[in-house]
């Protein structure tokens, strides 16, 4: 393990941070809300400290990194940077504690949209612009930006990519990995600068629009508002919201296809025919509950619950309505689409549904072999044969993923929050939604839990975001030996 390479790539990563502070200090100076000298103190010390790093570990050995040094780069990357992502927090003065501060850059990056602010309007318009932008670069990954506009890392940058990228399968779209994060990358800003233009013709502001387009793409969650897309009473605003975190949580390279002009793609993929079916069944099913009883009309009570199905399975988090008044169908549905997830290779969190598409076939499968013991049958995803090392590594990967989600939720019923709560908090944090029930309802936010508490869930959503051997694998001893 070369400690001096894995240093020296995530100094560049978190001066690349530093840069991206440039946004907010630009609306600072726009609104002259009092930040533009502590923001600008911010980003010096954050590049400073990044390039510092980068110079004093950096090698002229240009070597390929490691498999193993590529996961810890990724690792520690991610724990410095909500370092980082939290000092301006610290700066503006609106968070009661370096741990409030901690989660909320925490909760930014890795697009979860849990906040422990009570009122949001409150903060400075170049932090809530901070807010946004912390989403919309850990959405498509730092990391990944790293390696489309840092030819320099592309050294190893396979290892660093394969470790970041979600989902059991990484699709490779180029050769040089440089080339597929880029593509990806202008995918991504090509559908964040369409959903501004669509935002702003609705008649929402510029820097409104920036933020929620941000959140939106990234599949984030933060809103400029204390009552989230509810502010807006706009259907028009609200589809178009919708439309796009639907996006954000398809995989980028189905989108890229497209871009390509295989317009059939999407329905060619299996993954993302069970993404549309079970977002279809649940909003329908929901909007049937809310016809008559929450919403007198029905495209109110369809828009209603498709906005809450599509924001808390593609793990964005916004919310259009209080979902905790509606039934208890309604709300046990909406707490399952938060382990469900978005689709592999988007910004989306949770389980994925290749990961639960793979593990239903391979429950099928079984069955099937109990009733015809001398058959031979293969579990497939779409026309290809699924290996059994891969169809292992799911039903692993699920089994670790509520392993960890028991023992949390249990830590958190220890410090004395309540069954719903810490169930919920638990779930959203570790698939990266948001608001859950209870006291962190979505009406409700995390301030009032114990500070401890708020470091529990901070890892959680590092290990949701980074599917949780890329953290796990750093507290192992035998990681480190060579």
């Amino acid at each position: 393990m070369r400690l001096q390479s894995i240093f020296s790539v995530m100094g560049v990563i978190v001066a690349c941070v530093g840069v991206s502070l440039l946004m907010p200090i630009g609306w600072s100076m726009y609104y002259d809300d009092g930040m533009l000298s502590r923001l600008c103190l911010a980003m010096i010390l954050i590049i400073g400290v990044g390039l510092a790093v980068f110079f004093l570990f950096r090698s002229k050995d240009r070597t390929t990194l490691t498999h193993r040094e590529g996961m810890a780069a990724v690792g520690l990357s991610w724990f410095l940077i909500g370092f980082a992502v939290s000092l301006p927090f610290m700066l503006c003065g609106n968070f009661n504690s370096f741990a409030d501060a901690f989660f909320e850059s925490v909760s930014g990056i890795t697009t979860t949209g849990a906040t422990v602010l009570g009122d949001v309007e409150a903060l400075p318009k170049s932090i809530l612009m901070w807010r946004a932008l912390s989403q919309w670069l850990g959405g498509m990954g730092i990391i990944v930006l790293s390696l489309a506009i840092l030819p320099f890392l592309g050294v190893g940058g396979m290892q660093l990519y394969k470790a970041e990228v979600t989902g059991p399968f990484r699709d490779k779209l180029k050769p040089r990995i440089k080339d597929t994060a880029s593509i990806l990358w202008k995918v991504y800003l090509f559908l964040t600068i369409l959903m501004i233009i669509l935002l702003l013709l609705g008649g929402m502001d510029l820097f409104n629009a920036l933020c929620h387009a941000f959140a939106a793409l990234a599949t984030g969650g933060f809103s400029t508002w204390n009552n989230s897309v509810a502010h807006y009473s706009s259907p028009y605003i609200q589809w178009v919201i919708i439309i796009f975190m639907f996006l954000g949580g398809t995989s980028f390279s189905l989108h890229y296809a497209c871009f390509k002009g295989d317009y059939r793609i999407y329905f060619k993929n299996p993954e993302f025919r069970f993404y549309l079916g079970v977002v279809v069944f649940a909003s329908l099913t929901i909007a049937f509950g809310l016809y008559g009883t929450q919403y007198a009309q029905i495209e109110s009570s369809i828009r209603a619950a498709t906005f809450q199905v599509v924001s808390l399975m593609t793990t964005t988090g916004f919310a259009s309505a209080n979902y905790e008044l509606w039934s208890f169908y309604a709300q046990a549905l909406l707490v399952l689409l938060l382990f469900i997830g978005g689709s592999g290779g988007s910004t989306a969190g949770g389980l994925k549904c290749m990961r639960i598409v793979l593990l239903i076939k391979y429950i099928y499968h079984e069955i099937y072999k109990l009733v015809h013991p001398r058959a031979v049958r293969h579990v497939k995803m779409g026309n290809e044969p699924v290996s059994s090392d891969v169809l292992s590594a799911v039903s692993a990967f699920c089994l670790l993923y509520l392993g960890i989600f028991v023992i949390a939720s249990l830590l958190l019923t220890a410090l004395g929050i309540d069954l719903a709560t810490s169930f919920t908090a638990v779930a959203t944090c570790m698939g990266n939604v948001g608001p859950g029930l209870g006291r962190i309802g979505p009406v409700e936010n995390f301030g009032s839990l114990p500070a401890l508490s708020k470091w529990i869930l901070s890892v959680c959503m590092l290990i949701g975001r980074l599917e949780i051997y890329t953290v796990l694998l750093l507290f192992i001893p035998e990681f480190w030996r060579k």
